[in-house]
């Protein structure tokens, strides 16, 4: 379910937020997993702005979440489920049973007083984290390692899932959301279940204000520039973007920008192939 509001302003009007039903009720986060997060405000050493559009937004601090998930055969048990300003996603705070507290991507479905654990003898439950290789074929998972001990990099986001689709030869074969096919590792860890926080995507900020919040500031439509602010500006009437490009002169919309350095030899089928 997601949030409506009565048209009391004209910003409340079509604002449409997440619901916060699976939030723990007043929480606050713990201090001792908090890190300080700084601002550049888009702009480098030299005080010259390098990325447009940055500046300004709520304070926040960063909540240092475990994607590495290493304490094997330790119970935890779900302290609470939180907000997290860094990402879409929430998270959730575990309690093991030795005493340390850590932060986690929480999967949809989790609960308050739940028990998690990882490892590769850890019960098939939503929120465990395992070896790839002791997992069923089929099964939904997120939080995805690349390289064995390295932590998640991949499905961290709000709603995500990944399924386990094969495996041979030492690799894990995954079909991600994006319909890419890959393979990875079968040694590597990911957890089970789905991403939480599944509605976000059906936000609508309802005003300019909210992005500013978010630490957004407004950006001019390529088009609408003069030459010297960048490639797609100046000409004579409006044009339809004939060759569309970033400000810096790099095509957009087809032209491919992945690294020719970079190896494809686990990517078994990219996204944009049907």
């Amino acid at each position: 379910m997601v949030r409506k509001y009565k048209p009391t302003t004209p910003g409340r009007r079509t604002l449409v937020l997440p619901s916060i039903d699976e939030l723990t009720k007043k929480t606050k986060p713990l201090k001792s997993l908090l890190a300080k997060k700084t601002r550049s405000g888009g702009k480098n050493n030299h005080g010259h702005l390098t990325s447009r559009g940055r500046g300004g937004g709520h304070k926040k601090h960063y909540r240092i979440v475990d994607f590495k998930r290493d304490k094997d055969g330790i119970k935890a048990k779900v302290a609470s489920i939180e907000y997290d300003p860094n990402r879409t996603a929430h998270i959730a705070l575990l309690h093991y049973l030795d005493g340390e507290k850590r932060y986690i991507i929480a999967p949809k479905g989790l609960k308050q007083g739940a028990y998690v654990q990882s490892g590769a003898d850890a019960p098939l439950r939503d929120g465990n984290c395992l070896p790839m290789d002791s997992m069923p074929i089929g099964s939904t998972i997120h939080n995805i390692e690349m390289l064995p001990g390295k932590g998640a990099q991949m499905v961290r986001s709000a709603g995500g899932s990944a399924q386990l689709m094969a495996r041979s030869g030492g690799y894990a074969t995954l079909k991600m959301s994006s319909g890419e096919v890959r393979m990875v590792k079968e040694t590597c860890r990911a957890t089970l279940g789905v991403v939480s926080n599944s509605e976000n995507n059906l936000t609508v900020i309802g005003k300019a204000g909210r992005n500013r919040w978010k630490g957004k500031r407004p950006l001019s439509r390529g088009t609408v520039t003069n030459p010297v602010d960048g490639c797609m500006g100046g000409g004579e009437g409006r044009q339809n973007s004939y060759h569309p490009s970033s400000p810096w002169g790099t095509p957009a919309k087809g032209f491919r920008t992945r690294s020719k350095k970079k190896s494809k030899k686990l990517i078994v089928k990219d996204r944009r192939k049907k």
